[in-house]
């Protein structure tokens, strides 16, 4: 790896986000047997949902979350802060994949993003939510009829956007990169490690046991309930939960299902006034461009810039090493990407980069379903977008254990398999082929033969 540039000299090696909470005592490990009326496997934002949403439906059960590391150590601490109101990554995904429920996805996305907001309101969580709305930027003629075109499909399903070009874009980014934009006003933003961090607190606050530092090695159906393995005493649960998304599934039917996709992210120090209003960016506002390539972008509380994205690195095996999470040619090259679509920002410094995993399905979204007689719920497969929508994973886990039929269960986009992605080494020459068709496509606007084939398939691939 090449030496750090000067913008990147001295980095702090870890995500910002971390730097922002206190350090919370680590919760006891599993020490001995113990039998509860659900288990939750995994403490990132999907566990911890699940917990809150399954004691607010049963205050009396005996609620236990195991959590391998720390909670929130995984990819719920290290991504964006992005809480979109979708859960199908987009209305755009909803109409390719499931083109004849995709209002009730776009209904039921919206009022999974006002639940969020009312939980916020309800449990005093303190996680910097804001609701700014989202900018979304075209480089290019085709990305721009892109937008042109998801305008109008917005205008069908009654969400709010607007099509910005010159002077009304440039009040919102002023860049020379970006020639069109189109603004969401109803998209939030969060601080990760803070949303972790309160939703840990208000669950161990309403009695959830949290075990931390305690992995599951095995999962197995006994009698009428579930048992899960781990090195300091087996947890018999009435039922349980999986969501360990990012990490390798336990359920061996699922490991084709997801893959590790490795993102990168960069942060400046804090912008002063002058600063933010030479490029344009006075309001509080996320952005993102459209190419398949993308970066994601935000202001944090204090006015940093997070700058992330484009890079979506697969190693061949699935491989899921601690190392993996630094990159420096990943960080030089948003750096370089900073630089040229921000130039009066040019001189500006970054303090923090670091990588984190995604756990992605090959149609972009996440799925659910049962396992174990029943017994078990999972959930994985967000692909980047678990922020607001793993809220709504967990109440359709419970849902499911609960042998509700509701409008969550009964959607196609979770009665459906994503398709398994291959075993190696056609997974690793899959991959390759759809990025480099997809960084070709970013360039001429063409879709290669190779990913006009993956989107026969139902098989979709982006970073």
């Amino acid at each position: 790896m090449s030496e750090r540039g000067s913008s990147l000299a001295g980095v702090a090696l870890r995500p910002y986000w971390f730097d922002t909470v206190a350090p919370e005592p680590a919760r006891p490990a599993l020490a001995g047997d113990i039998r509860v009326d659900l288990a939750i496997v995994g403490g990132g934002f999907t566990g911890l949902w699940t917990a809150l949403q399954a004691r607010r439906r049963d205050p009396q059960a005996r609620i236990a979350l195991v959590e391998a590391d720390r909670t929130g150590n995984a990819a719920s601490g290290r991504n964006g802060g992005f809480c979109a109101p979708s859960i199908s990554h987009g209305l755009g995904n909803a109409l390719r994949r499931w083109p004849q429920e995709a209002e009730a996805l776009v209904r039921l996305g919206r009022e999974n993003l006002d639940g969020f907001a009312q939980d916020v309101a309800e449990y005093g969580l303190s996680i910097e939510f804001e609701r700014p709305g989202k900018l979304t930027l075209a480089a290019t003629p085709w990305q721009a009829e892109g937008l042109e075109a998801l305008a109008v499909h917005h205008r069908r399903f009654g969400i709010a956007s607007e099509l910005l070009t010159g002077a009304a874009l440039a009040e919102k980014l002023d860049s020379p990169v970006y020639g069109t934009g189109l603004f969401e006003p109803n998209y939030a933003l969060v601080n990760p490690a803070k949303t972790v961090a309160e939703l840990r607190r208000v669950v161990l606050s309403l009695g959830v046991e949290i075990h931390e530092q305690t992995p599951v090695t095995a999962l197995r159906q006994a009698g009428a309930g579930v048992e899960l393995i781990t090195p300091g005493g087996v947890v018999r649960a009435a039922r349980a939960v999986l969501a360990t998304n990012a990490a390798v599934p336990l359920l061996r039917r699922l490991k084709p299902a997801v893959i590790p996709i490795y993102d990168y992210a960069i942060m400046t120090r804090p912008l002063d006034a002058d600063e933010l209003a030479a490029i344009g960016w006075t309001g509080r506002h996320s952005v993102a461009d459209s190419g398949n390539q993308f970066h994601y972008i935000r202001k944090t509380a204090d006015n940093r810039i997070l700058w992330a994205g484009y890079d979506a690195v697969y190693h061949f095996g699935s491989r899921r090493d601690a190392a993996l999470l630094d990159r420096t040619e990943s960080y030089e090259r948003l750096a370089g990407h900073f630089r040229r679509a921000l130039p009066p920002l040019a001189h500006v410094p970054f303090t923090h980069a670091w990588g984190g995993i995604i756990d992605t399905s090959a149609r972009t979204t996440f799925f659910a379903g049962l396992a174990l007689g029943g017994r078990l719920a999972y959930a994985m497969g967000f692909t980047g977008q678990g922020v607001s929508a793993s809220r709504f994973a967990a109440r359709t886990m419970l849902d499911l254990l609960a042998g509700e039929e509701t409008e969550r269960t009964r959607l196609a986009m979770l009665r459906t398999r994503p398709f398994p992605f291959p075993p190696e080494p056609l997974r690793w020459l899959g991959i390759r082929w759809a990025q480099a068709g997809l960084a070709s496509e970013d360039r001429t606007g063409r879709r290669s033969r190779f990913n006009r084939l993956l989107d026969a398939f139902g098989v979709g691939f982006d970073s």
